[in-house]
């Protein structure tokens, strides 16, 4: 069945700040958009934003629709309709709608919303027959959505055919040789340059955890950059927009991250009321939404150490204790304020981005390894690679760092090797070994200065962790023998042998269960 010129290329349904962008930068794009959403001033808006940015001649694309109803009638099929609603119940909601509007079973509803990876599985089951469920996290904020976030789409691989030339249309593009962005914010203008940041990830929920790590990794960078600013301040006395000027400095080097570019932006600017630095006029109190979260309880379910995602939810936990923190600074002793010399403050400066650099690459390592685990379990062929790739843009942790991650997968792939863990890579363990005194020295002193360094402290717990050929977990097995007969397996016997200590005989004699 052949679809009539006039119909349009996909749907938007639900135009709040993410889907109102998608809809702009689709129709950027050259793509004729239907907009849904249940709020008329929204719609409204949009279609004003649209013209208002047109250039001159260029036809309208976007079209606002009353109902559902209206919006599957203005699409050619098979339909596709991106879903920009919150996570949860709405999703639900409007797919119960669209069923009731009389969507097909060979149109495709791609959610685009922050779902839990396993509520993405749960769905693709339920509306099987009904239509095709996709989905497809989207990373990159406000104006990622607008001119070109990274995307993660998964689910059935023939409506990613579908729909993967809109995607690598919308997505942000990097410099295939350098990986660095290639940006241009001009509306009616989109960048067709370069490698778009978008790839299939795999079957149902794939993208969504993959995303979902994404953000683990989010809070563990940003939890990394507050402990460098605490450490200038505090151990160093340093005002925050010489703060800003270091991590301006830092941002041109190893560290050049989106997340460091704005935090040294943040330290600069001056609060508009007070004339103070804007930073010291912020209430310490972190908020979250539950992705890194997620990401800290998935490792711990799958059993996969990643200590510096974990303590970074933890260090925003211990943000909202706010008042007992008031109590307890005024009855928890602590060292003397530190006091450094010009010459020792710029070798602690120094010392602290080697640092910063180190923890940033076993807390990367940690993400990856999450996701290894994951995908071994449930069977789903990642290419890190291809995902390394695609945060080099358009994302919240793009960085320059990722392209060194990118190689350091493609070239175990030419080997025709695994990489089981980032820091086996020589380009990671090799930077690991020359500045590791380095990351000792700044985590040395930020415990004698008393400031707390959760992240940067546990990352170099769990570098020395792998460092270790033997852990003390032979202890541990033989405590755990000794109160619960949980038996230990031995050194010299084959693996997976287990063997009882009789502790309660006066013998004690040994025992193969």
């Amino acid at each position: 069945m052949q679809n009539h010129p006039d119909l349009l290329d996909i749907g938007v349904i639900g135009l709040g700040v993410m889907g109102k962008n998608l809809a702009l930068n689709i129709a950027d794009n050259h793509y004729n958009v239907a907009a849904f959403d249940l709020d008329t001033q929204r719609i409204a808006g949009l279609l004003k934003q649209e013209k208002d940015e047109r250039l001159a001649g260029k036809a309208q694309r976007i079209e606002g629709c009353s109902n559902l109803s209206e919006m599957l009638s203005r699409l050619a099929t098979p339909r596709v309709l991106v879903l920009s609603v919150p996570a949860g119940g709405p999703v639900d909601g409007v797919c119960n709608a669209l069923i009731e509007a009389g969507i097909e079973s060979d149109d495709i509803v791609i959610d685009t919303g922050n779902s839990l990876w396993t509520d993405t599985v749960a769905r693709e089951a339920h509306y099987a027959g009904k239509f095709v469920f996709f989905s497809c996290a989207v990373s990159g904020g406000e104006m990622g959505a607008r001119f070109g976030p990274s995307l993660m789409p998964s689910g059935d691989a023939k409506a990613w055919d579908r729909i993967k030339p809109i995607w690598q249309a919308i997505a942000a593009k990097v410099d295939p040789t350098t990986g660095l962005p290639i940006e241009r914010q001009e509306p009616g203008n989109p960048v067709t340059e370069g490698e778009p940041c978008t790839t299939y990830i795999g079957p149902a929920g794939a993208g969504h955890y993959v995303k979902m790590v994404h953000n683990g990794i989010e809070y563990a960078d940003m939890q990394l950059i507050c402990e460098a600013y605490q450490l200038l301040s505090d151990a160093c006395g340093m005002s925050a927009s010489e703060i800003g000027q270091v991590f301006a400095r830092w941002n041109k080097g190893d560290l050049n991250s989106y997340l460091m570019e704005i935090s040294a932006d943040v330290l600069s600017q001056a609060d508009p009321i007070t004339g103070k630095p804007l930073v010291e006029m912020i209430l310490d109190k972190a908020g979250q939404k539950g992705t890194g979260l997620w990401t800290a309880v998935s490792s711990l379910q799958i059993g996969c150490p990643a200590p510096t995602i974990a303590e970074a939810v933890y260090a925003r936990a211990v943000s909202t204790q706010k008042t007992q923190r008031q109590q307890l600074s005024k009855l928890l002793a602590g060292p003397q304020p530190m006091k450094m010399s010009a010459e020792e403050q710029a070798q602690f400066i120094s010392q602290l981005e080697n640092a910063l650099y180190c923890a940033k690459i076993a807390c990367y390592a940690q993400g990856f390894q999450l996701m290894a685990m994951t995908a071994k379990e449930k069977q789903w062929q990642l290419d890190f690679a291809e995902i390394a790739k695609i945060w080099r843009a358009g994302c919240i942790i793009r960085a320059t760092f990722l392209q060194s991650i990118t190689k350091a997968y493609q070239q175990a792939s030419d080997r025709g090797e695994e990489l089981a863990n980032l820091l086996m890579a020589d380009s990671f363990s090799n930077a690991l070994s020359a500045k590791q005194l380095d990351w000792r020295q700044a985590v040395a002193k930020a415990i004698i200065g008393g400031v707390p360094v959760p992240c940067i402290g546990s990352a170099l717990a769990y570098y020395d962790s792998y460092r270790c050929e033997t852990l003390p977990a032979n202890l541990l097995q033989g405590q755990r023998d000794f109160f619960g007969a949980h038996t230990f397996e031995r050194i010299d016997a084959p693996a997976g042998e287990k063997y009882h200590l009789n502790w309660s005989h006066s013998e004690r004699t040994i025992e193969k269960r």
